[in-house]
């Protein structure tokens, strides 16, 4: 059965700029470079890498949070960057974002009735009846009480906050949900909790979730497809099976190692050095400076994409 592309990413480039002071002027951060990638109706699509691989940059662009340098991002089959405002207020509709840190995403001063309100009231015609009833709907999905409604952000635990913010994400009906590390910021026996909301809410609405995490036991168990993402390129992408089955590029297989083992089966791979600044990116394979099988041509030849068992781009496998 073939798949029905919800959003394409097609060669997106995003660059942004830092100041370093007034001697040494403006930095160029190349943030991500060259990303082609469809999400498919229906899944969960996971984008991991280390902490400045781009991966929540390349989120933020999907959403219309982070502006790019050139590329496109269709969403059922229209260009995100050219809507007007009409057209973005619509999109907007359809896409909701999950942060981190869910007491940062949440108005402390206002109780969470009026949080969930907020969205109805700016995005729908609904009554008060209407937008009463929704709210209390929501909450009660995320296995809330109604009675939180009268408290304020600060009288929950992180996980509480965080199934808050899941039912802020649905008030409008969205049918692709971007989270951002949804569980890091939280007690690891709460991160359970959130992760199986989220599956049931994905299995119960058919939404499309792109979760964003560098946490492989967490993608293990939830995703559907994996993206791995290194200094803003994609290095390796397949069905969640097959990469933790087999991994083929190096630094997917560094990713897996750290991921716990029973008896500790497996060595754990340690990589040399650590990740090249995006504002001095290495010539040819970006990974050269780390990976353990570096060759020559690596040095000054950029991989093309190859198609094994799954999507990768490596010299290993010409």
């Amino acid at each position: 059965m073939k798949k029905t592309s919800l959003v394409e990413i097609k060669d997106l480039f995003i660059e942004y700029y830092t100041n370093k002071g007034i001697l040494c002027g403006k930095t160029i951060i190349h943030a991500v470079n060259g990303v082609s990638l469809d999400i498919f109706k229906g899944e969960i699509l996971a984008i991991a890498g280390e902490s400045g691989c781009g991966k929540s940059t390349l989120a933020k662009a999907i959403i219309q949070l982070e502006p790019a340098k050139s590329g496109k991002i269709l969403f059922e089959g229209k260009n995100t960057f050219i809507l007007n405002k009409s057209e973005l207020k619509d999109f907007r509709r359809h896409v909701q974002m999950v942060f981190q840190n869910p007491y940062a995403s949440l108005n402390p001063k206002m109780k969470i009735f009026n949080i969930l309100k907020e969205p109805l009231e700016i995005n729908s015609d609904f009554s008060k009846e209407k937008i009463e009833s929704t709210i209390k709907e929501k909450i009660r999905l995320v296995g809330l009480d109604e009675s939180c409604l009268e408290l304020f952000p600060h009288e929950f635990s992180g996980g509480q906050r965080q199934r808050i913010a899941i039912a802020r994400a649905l008030m409008l009906n969205p049918e692709f949900i971007l989270a951002d590390e949804p569980v890091s910021a939280l007690d690891v026996s709460i991160q359970a909790q959130v992760i199986n909301l989220l599956k049931e809410l994905k299995e119960k609405y058919n939404l499309t979730i792109v979760l964003i995490t560098h946490d492989m036991s967490v993608i293990k168990y939830l995703a559907d497809r994996v993206v791995i993402m290194y200094l803003g390129e994609i290095v390796e992408a397949g069905n969640t099976n097959e990469i933790f089955k087999t991994p083929l590029h190096p630094y997917t297989k560094a990713l897996l190692s750290s991921v716990p083992q029973i008896n500790n089966q497996g060595k754990k791979i340690i990589l040399k050095g650590d990740l090249p600044s995006p504002a001095n990116l290495p010539a040819g394979c970006k990974f050269h400076t780390r990976c353990p099988y570096v060759m020559e041509k690596c040095k000054e030849c950029v991989p093309e994409e190859k198609g094994i068992s799954h999507r990768v781009k490596c010299f290993l496998y010409e």
